[in-house]
């Protein structure tokens, strides 16, 4: 999808969604792809690599097939998932590090806020 497409809602060709239109499967492709219509260009494709991510092997190229995004791009947003645990997963742990750091300078502790 270029930036002329944005907006646009696409339309699954997967098998299930050409021979049952109606089917549940159906429903939620549409529902998919209503969302992404409406998302920017980077909320598009990491809301897509999530997708896949959460699909497991073949994810990549079964959210392709409902959504019309490159696989690569698909790729890109699930890189940028990892990308953003792992910085969240640092960020904690220098939190708790500090607050660990200020414990130990202070013996009493949380004792002194007892009752």
């Amino acid at each position: 999808m270029n930036k002329s497409q944005t907006g646009r809602i696409h339309s699954c060709q997967c098998q299930a969604c050409r021979e049952h239109r109606y089917s549940r499967v159906a429903q939620e492709h549409r529902a998919i792809n209503r969302v992404l219509a409406g998302l920017d260009e980077k909320s598009r494709r990491r809301f897509a690599g999530l997708l896949a991510l959460r699909r497991g092997r073949g994810g990549v190229q079964r959210v392709h097939e409902i959504t019309g995004l490159s696989r690569t791009t698909i790729g890109v947003g699930q890189a940028e998932l990892r990308r953003t645990d792992r910085v969240r997963g640092c960020a904690a742990q220098v939190g708790a590090d500090q607050r660990l750091k200020k414990a130990s300078q202070h013996p009493e502790g949380f004792g002194r806020f007892a009752g």
